[in-house]
């Protein structure tokens, strides 16, 4: 039984090394064509002026409205993970619909 493992692991090993030495032959990639040449930093004066949008009703709703939205989706689970990666409004608006405020 090990011998034949070792058999069939020895095999997908060779296949590997096989088929990533064929996939790095064919591929030439020139200098100018990777991605990490274009960058993600934006210069001072141009990242100043992006207009930055406001959150959708936030800003109209006090710590209290807020904190009772969070009590309302804390029940459900799915909701409450909505609210950790896409906010309170957005998880609030997708599981009980409009905000009654």
């Amino acid at each position: 039984m090990k011998t034949l493992t070792f058999l069939l692991l020895s095999a997908l090993i060779a296949l590997c090394v096989c088929t990533g030495a064929s996939d790095s032959d064919t591929k030439s990639v020139n200098a100018g064509d990777s991605p990490s040449d274009e960058g993600v930093f934006v210069k001072r004066d141009l990242a100043a002026t992006v207009a930055r949008q406001k959150r959708a009703g936030a800003a109209d709703l006090s710590q209290a409205q807020l904190e009772s939205l969070r009590e309302v989706c804390e029940a459900n689970l799915p909701c409450e993970h909505m609210m950790d990666t896409a906010g309170i409004i957005a998880a609030y608006t997708a599981y009980y619909g409009p905000i009654p405020y």
